[in-house]
């Protein structure tokens, strides 16, 4: 098994999520006591948070790229950035390490293609959303059509994700206001919807809409597993 460097704690709610996936995808194909080897670095979110709303990129990107380095250092043969939007700077990441980085976006693409999925309907942070880092990928990795909520929809997906989602609090009205927004998408002809927050599958789940759902957390981890148990990198 293959050594797996985690940079999470943005925020560390979905960082449980991974850390949980991670080891239950190793216990469920290898079986008996086994568990991720893992190498986890955490933020403090609230300094992280603050770079983003200050679009200071390069800071955020060179933060990012020393953590890397350490957990090359410290023995990790591959890297992943536990959240989306962070992968604003996946390039810089990438750039400062010998070892791979496993693009949460790239994992994401492939169900789309292995789907036949080609307008999809994307819900995360503002960055996310709005940025083309995330969305140009997915259309030159899956050619796909890329849809996002109105303007006055993604500020309010965008502070439930940092006011709710990642300090612990999920709320029904919240949820049905999530809801809504996908009904809307779906009308507008998506075939999908990519949570492409990490935080977002603690309150969307596949019952609550009929189209199918790109949980970007479950899938990340997925390919992670996949990658730590091959005998050569994905």
């Amino acid at each position: 098994m293959k050594t797996l460097g985690v940079i999470g704690g943005m925020s560390w709610e979905s960082t449980v999520s991974y850390y949980q996936k991670l080891n239950q995808g190793v216990r469920n194909q290898m079986g008996g006591l086994h568990s991720a080897s893992l190498l986890l670095s955490s933020y403090d979110f609230a300094d992280i948070e603050q770079l983003q709303v200050a679009q200071n990129w390069k800071a955020l990107g060179e933060r990012l790229a020393d953590t890397a380095r350490t957990l090359e250092q410290a023995g990790a043969e591959g890297v992943l950035i536990a959240t989306n939007t962070m992968h604003k700077v996946a390039d810089e990441v990438e750039s400062a390490i010998k070892i791979p980085l496993l693009h949460i976006a790239d994992a994401t693409a492939r169900r789309l293609q292995n789907q036949g999925i080609k307008r999809v309907a994307l819900l995360g942070t503002i960055f996310t959303m709005q940025m083309d880092f995330y969305k140009e990928r997915l259309r030159q990795k899956a050619e796909v059509d890329v849809l996002v909520p109105s303007q006055d929809q993604q500020l309010e997906v965008n502070r439930i994700i940092y006011e709710e989602l990642c300090q612990g609090k999920t709320l029904a009205e919240s949820q049905s206001f999530y809801r809504k927004v996908i009904e809307e998408l779906g009308e507008q002809g998506a075939e999908g919807v990519i949570l492409g927050c990490t935080e977002i599958g603690l309150l969307i789940q596949p019952e609550h809409t009929h189209l199918p759902l790109f949980d970007t957390t479950e899938i990340h981890c997925k390919d992670a597993v996949t990658w730590m148990l091959a005998t050569s990198c994905i």
